[in-house]
């Protein structure tokens, strides 16, 4: 079982999803705004540096799809800017750096899919 808080026009709900496949309901496919995210499953290979990772990871908050790709490899990022934009449910949903630092890897490509707690990204 997750936990999730999920703020919709401005009220509040605790949510609890069962994992599995047998109720079907696909509203419990993809949470709209997960607060945690346990598991950290890269989906695909990194367009990046051979095998330089920073010691920062930028993680998926949510399942989706990668939208675009805002930040290069080497490029000094402030805390708050956007590193990768993800789509899920027709949203925009940026994935923001958590702190200053440069980016040391993108171990994602436009179009892939993601799951909540995906490696996006490492800072240095």
């Amino acid at each position: 079982m997750k936990n999730y808080t999920i703020t919709v026009n401005g009220s509040v709900y605790d949510v609890v999803v069962e994992e599995g496949a047998t109720s079907g309901a696909p509203a419990a496919a993809a949470p709209a705004a997960p607060k945690a995210a346990p598991k950290a499953a890269p989906k695909a290979a990194a367009p990046a540096a051979g095998g330089a990772a920073g010691s920062i990871k930028i993680e998926a908050g949510a399942a989706g799809k990668v939208f675009k790709v805002e930040a290069n490899v080497g490029q000094a990022v402030k805390k708050g800017d956007a590193v990768v934009i993800l789509e899920a449910m027709k949203m925009e949903i940026p994935v923001v750096a958590p702190e200053d630092g440069t980016v040391a890897s993108i171990n994602v490509a436009v179009g892939d899919p993601v799951e909540a707690g995906a490696l996006l990204a490492t800072l240095n």
